[in-house]
This record gives C-alpha cells, sequence and structure tokens, in this order.
C-alpha cells in the first residue's frame, strides 16, 4: 500500500512539473539566414496594418500620424507610438508619458515592450529596433514643421510612398526615420538584403527589386513632385 502510495505521489509530483513546464520559446530568426515566404508575407502584412491604422488615424485627426517635437523642437516620441492605439496596443500606449522625450526615465523602459508587430524578421538589429520608417526630410511625406493628410498629398495616395523596410534599423520609440533630400534614395531592404517592401499612401504594399530604378524610387517617395511614373516600377517578380 504504502509502494502504491508512493508511485501516486511520485506520478503527481512528475505531472505537475510537467505542467509548470514553460513552453519552449520560437527560435529567433537568424540575422543572414534564408529569406522565406512566410517572412516576405509576414512583412507585407505588417505594412498593411500600418497603414490601416494611417487611414484610421488620418480621419479621426484629419493628418497623417508623426513624430512628436517639443515646443522648442525637441523630439518627443514617434509616429510609431502615436499609433500603438490603431494597432491594439492601446494599453502599452497608456504607459508613454506624451510630452517626455523617447529617452526620459519613464519612456525609455517601454522601449524593451516592443509590439511584435515592429520586430524585425530578418536582418542585424538589437532589441528594440525596428525596420519599419517612414519618409522625412523636405521631400518627404512627413517633411519636418509639416503634416499631410490623405486628401492632401499632392500626387495622390498611389502614387506615394507612406511606410517602407529601411535598410538601418532605429529604435522604435525615437523619433527617428529615413530622410530624403531630393537627391539621394534612402537606404532600403534592411531585412531581406536589399529586397523591400513598401505601403503606398492607398493602403497597397508593393515589394520592389534590389535593382529597381533610383529614378523611379525619388518620384515615389516624393509626394509633391507631380512626375508621371513609368510602367516599370521595379516590382519583385516573384511578387504575389
Amino acid at each position: 500500500m504504502n509502494r502504491l502510495l508512493a508511485a501516486a505521489t511520485m506520478m503527481g509530483m512528475l505531472a505537475s512539473t510537467a505542467c509548470a513546464a514553460p513552453a519552449p520559446k520560437e527560435k529567433a530568426p537568424e540575422p543572414d539566414g534564408p529569406i522565406t515566404p512566410e517572412m516576405l508575407r509576414k512583412s507585407s502584412n505588417n505594412l498593411k496594418q500600418f497603414a490601416l491604422a494611417f487611414h484610421n488615424f488620418s480621419d479621426a485627426n484629419k493628418e497623417l500620424p508623426a513624430n512628436q517635437m517639443s515646443k522648442d523642437g525637441k523630439p518627443l516620441l514617434s509616429w510609431r507610438v502615436q499609433i500603438l492605439p490603431y494597432i491594439e496596443q492601446d494599453e502599452l500606449y497608456k504607459q508613454f508619458k506624451l510630452d517626455e522625450p523617447w529617452d526620459s526615465p519613464n519612456n525609455k523602459k517601454l522601449i524593451d515592450k516592443i509590439p511584435a508587430i515592429y520586430v524585425p524578421l530578418r536582418g542585424k538589429a538589437e532589441k528594440g529596433q525596428t525596420f519599419y520608417q517612414v519618409f522625412g526630410g523636405k521631400h518627404g511625406l512627413f517633411p519636418p514643421g509639416f503634416k499631410y493628410s490623405l486628401a492632401t498629398i499632392p500626387d495622390g495616395t498611389s502614387n506615394t510612398f507612406m511606410i517602407a523596410e529601411a535598410g538601418k534599423p532605429v529604435i522604435w520609440t525615437k523619433p527617428d526615420d529615413m530622410v530624403f533630400d531630393g537627391k539621394t534614395v534612402p537606404e532600403l531592404g534592411g531585412m531581406f538584403d536589399g529586397k523591400f517592401h513598401a505601403a503606398m499612401g492607398d493602403g497597397s504594399v508593393m515589394r520592389f527589386r534590389k535593382n529597381a530604378d533610383q529614378d523611379t524610387l525619388k518620384m515615389l517617395i516624393d509626394p509633391a513632385d507631380g512626375a508621371v511614373l513609368p510602367r516599370d516600377l521595379g516590382l519583385d517578380k516573384d511578387e504575389k
């Protein structure tokens, strides 16, 4: 009887231990590992969600979300923080002090809480960094000191880049993005070795070849150049 009781007790302990054991973590993608169709689809879907968030934000605020600056011109928080309520991250949004910079004691500790949608699927990046960026600078859709709405983009939403996979990652809460000076195309494609996705102003997402024509990319980045786009935009032939 004692043996049966001891065996039952041991089995119960083993079962309890098994139930308490944490689930195995998913293996993190290798920075230089193979590019898979699943990764490409996932990033494309992420950009579609960002584009939808931009549209909903614009509908509610009559302007596109943008990097936030203080009255004296000091950087506060990025557009990636501003759209959190529009990507089902309202609770995280409420933890930020919106009138403080991204690296204040309160806001800095939230960098590690980066939402999964911003986390790189591939490419070399530190924890808390992302490749998803907009185009700032005088000739980008997000120029300093001015805010477009979807209705006021001169070249139209279907002809203008809104968000893309940049060549180099940035801290997701920091108001830091690609800068377009009208002459040199910013580095793109950090996650997929030069191949990159971009969300257009109309919400569609396209994947571009590494050797896409630079002049065409300039037209797509600049929201007000008035240029007529060529038929060949440099789309990746394997895009589906």
